[in-house]
């Protein structure tokens, strides 16, 4: 018994059902998927790996890439994905942490990796692009069926570390049951069936493409039109084929800004969501009168794959991320105290289901400050919740600025600015100052041909908020710092400007 395979993986045994359509045409059954998978588990097996042991993963996207996440829970193998862009010593650090017993790299970085496996005593393999390298040459001799090895709900499934904007980096341990209990909560909430095709355009690195977007294709039997990356074009010409697309908010803008994403484009598609970041207003309204869909935004985690959706059918309300998923239960609470504040007040925000993880790998201190003895996971995320259930973020709590003893959010702060003439959005800080310990700054971002007024933007804050919360300082940049999730990196903007004030 595999929990996690037998419902992802192994019931599409010997069904010649499409799985992966590629950009070349080229479509992959779920048979031939999990017969490439096979091979790879046998790899695994046959390099030393055991049940437990972990295979940290940093490739291109590709149907290989994917089938050697399947062949790790084949072989009760923890998965550990890491985001391309890391450099060696980013890599080292977390394959030294994770104590993995394999890496898998690209084949022209093998030259560069080599010392550093081989110094933690692991083994090297490479997988390229083109599913070409190592890996793919030593299972193409290999069975193309596997034992698949038992493994309990509670057995670890994968690692996925943090993106470490303070501090190290902290290995977010994952089970077969967090990963399986929230797929199929998402395919009953969002309907999904065997008739979906979706369009799959995010790094399978992260949560948001590999957890959400391909398990749950997989639990409900569908099919996923498999992009390297986000291209125009490419989204352009394949969307009448498709039913279904997860994306994040650059991926609407950028369609937006495209004449040819209309309504008789979109006519075929049922569902369109968004996450791991915050989408504007704006953007929802345009794209609703551009095709006639409203976008379904939610809220996750790392640590908790999905926690809140808009609903399917009902209200999907801009600038929320709905209400809580079935199962899930979430409170917001006081970040001093740990006592649940009032409905409609800004407080932390706290989630206890089968879908928050198993704690921080080697770091018992960590999980303790972070995950509560009744299971209420600490997200860190500050929010409201309505008297109807629906949850607002409002920001990070790091992003929390205290300015003369007074707290700020600086979501409050930006959707008034977001709202002013010639502004596309803003990223509002705390940086350093003498008098205050610190003060709020404005880092605006224009519209496209336009300059916001500096003066009108100040009128609108005075109008809307209390003197204490108003910025002493605005910013024009051409673009915000994001990571590859579309997340605004605020610490960067903070490093940036921090010493404005200073004297």
């Amino acid at each position: 018994m595999n929990p996690l395979f037998d419902r992802l993986f192994g019931k599409h045994a010997g069904k010649d059902t499409p799985f992966l359509h590629l950009a070349s045409g080229e479509t992959l059954s779920h048979d031939r998927f999990l017969r490439m998978a096979a091979r790879m588990a046998h790899v695994l097996s046959g390099a030393g790996l055991a049940p437990g042991d972990r295979l940290a993963a940093q490739v291109e996207k590709s149907p290989e890439a994917l089938a050697l996440y399947a062949a790790c829970v084949q072989a009760g193998v923890v998965f550990l994905p890491l985001n391309t862009a890391y450099t060696r010593d980013e890599l080292s650090y977390f394959a030294e942490n994770s104590g993995a017993r394999m890496v898998v790299g690209d084949p022209s970085r093998a030259g560069d990796l080599r010392p550093m496996v081989e110094g933690l005593g692991a083994v090297l393999m490479t997988l390229a692009a083109d599913g070409s390298g190592t890996l793919t040459d030593a299972a193409q001799s290999q069975p193309e069926v596997y034992e698949t090895v038992a493994r309990a709900e509670d057995d670890l499934a994968a690692f996925l570390y943090t993106s470490g904007t303070t501090g190290r980096s902290k290995g977010a341990m994952l089970t077969q049951k967090n990963l399986l209990s929230n797929a199929g909560t998402l395919v009953e909430h969002w309907q999904f069936t065997s008739d979906d095709v979706l369009l799959h355009a995010l790094p399978i690195f992260h949560t948001h493409g590999l957890f959400v977007a391909s398990n749950v294709t997989l639990l409900a039997g569908g099919a996923m039109i498999f992009l390297p990356k986000f291209d125009l074009d490419q989204m352009i010409a394949l969307m009448p084929r498709a039913t279904t697309l997860m994306g994040v908010p650059t991926f609407y803008t950028r369609l937006l800004d495209d004449a040819r994403f209309d309504k008789d484009l979109t006519q075929g598609m049922r569902l369109f969501i968004s996450g791991s970041a915050p989408l504007l207003a704006e953007t929802h309204v345009r794209f609703e009168e551009r095709t006639g869909h409203r976008i379904l935004e939610r809220y996750g985690m790392t640590e908790t794959n999905m926690n809140t959706s808009n609903p399917y059918e009902g209200e999907r309300r801009a600038g929320t991320v709905g209400l809580p998923l079935p199962g899930v239960e979430l409170k917001v609470c006081d970040p001093e105290t740990g006592a649940e504040v009032p409905r409609g007040e800004v407080g932390q925000i706290e989630v206890r289901g089968d879908n928050v993880f198993k704690g921080y790998w080697q770091m018992p201190e960590k999980t303790a400050a972070e995950l509560r003895e009744d299971g209420f996971f600490i997200t860190g995320d500050l929010g409201t919740q309505g008297e109807d259930g629906y949850v607002t973020i409002v920001g990070r709590n790091k992003d929390l600025i205290i300015s003369g003893g007074y707290n700020i959010y600086p979501k409050e702060i930006e959707l008034v600015l977001d709202d002013q003439p010639g502004v596309l959005e803003t990223a509002v800080i705390g940086v350093p100052h003498p008098d205050f310990g610190e003060t709020v700054v404005a880092v605006v971002v224009p519209e496209a041909g336009a300059s916001p007024d500096e003066t009108l933007m100040a009128a609108a804050c005075a109008e809307s908020l209390a003197r204490f919360k108003h910025p002493r300082k605005f910013i024009t940049v051409p673009e915000l710092p994001r990571n590859t999730m579309g997340k605004v990196q605020k610490n960067i903007l903070r490093d940036a400007y921090k010493d404005l004030f200073s004297a």
